[in-house]
């Protein structure tokens, strides 16, 4: 049923799941306090979406390593990418221009996503849970799932 976890990887981490067609099923946020728990949290789950094909992580440095080392546990493939891998697929340049920007234009962009597509939220995700539902999105395009979604 699953087929893509999309991470912003962070103690503060976004994740969002995508099915095979590269709908949204759902994203979300956690803020796990420490590597420590992040270890924790990335191998429960992993092993907690048996029927997962791939792992997209945004980020790098030791928390997207423990994202990568989880899925190496697991036998399943895993992609490393850099928010400027995926941010100019979405966003503008003048929304590129900070972090805080970016993140900002992420949120209000998959807010808009998700309506067009009809999924219901009482809120719009935050940032992480946000940047994690494009890089689901990027990711999902470029495996071919599906078309670009439509931006405005």
């Amino acid at each position: 049923m699953c087929a893509l976890l999309a991470v912003d990887a962070g103690v503060r981490t976004g994740l969002a799941l995508l099915d095979r067609e590269g709908r949204l099923l759902w994203c979300r946020s956690h803020n796990l306090g420490s590597t420590a728990r992040l270890k924790n949290a990335a191998a429960r789950v992993l092993f907690e979406l048996p029927q997962l094909e791939f792992l997209v992580v945004e980020g790098g440095g030791q928390t997207a390593g423990i994202w990568e080392h989880a899925a190496a546990k697991r036998n399943l493939p895993c992609r490393i990418v850099q928010a400027q891998d995926w941010r100019e697929q979405f966003l503008l340049p003048r929304q590129r221009v900070s972090g805080q920007k970016a993140k900002a234009a992420a949120c209000a962009l998959v807010g808009t996503i998700l309506r067009r597509e009809g999924w219901s939220s009482p809120t719009t995700p935050g940032h992480d849970a946000a940047e994690a539902a494009l890089v689901g999105l990027w990711a999902a395009v470029q495996l071919g799932w599906r078309a670009m979604p439509a931006l405005k």
